[in-house]
């Protein structure tokens, strides 16, 4: 079993950018773009900018604790 950290990146406003862990990344997107989450329903449709598989359910978490930092958003601007 695979845990994901991903970023979406909306294709009609390419600037919002979502990040998340999820275990079920194709279900997860189809949820998103269906509207399935309130905050990120007006920014739909979206598509995966990064997915990185982990098969530790806790690195996984901290790594996307970390993408949420202000250190961990200029990483993933300047690297992904």
């Amino acid at each position: 079993m695979f845990y994901y950290v991903y970023i979406f990146e909306s294709i009609n406003f390419p600037d919002n950018h979502y990040t998340r862990y999820m275990e079920n990344l194709k279900s997860r997107l189809k949820k998103q773009n269906e509207g399935g989450s309130p905050h990120t329903s007006k920014c739909k449709l979206w598509r995966i900018k990064n997915a990185i598989a982990f098969i530790d359910r806790q690195k996984a978490l901290e790594f996307e604790k970390y993408l949420k930092s202000h250190s961990g958003r200029a990483f993933a601007q300047k690297h992904f």
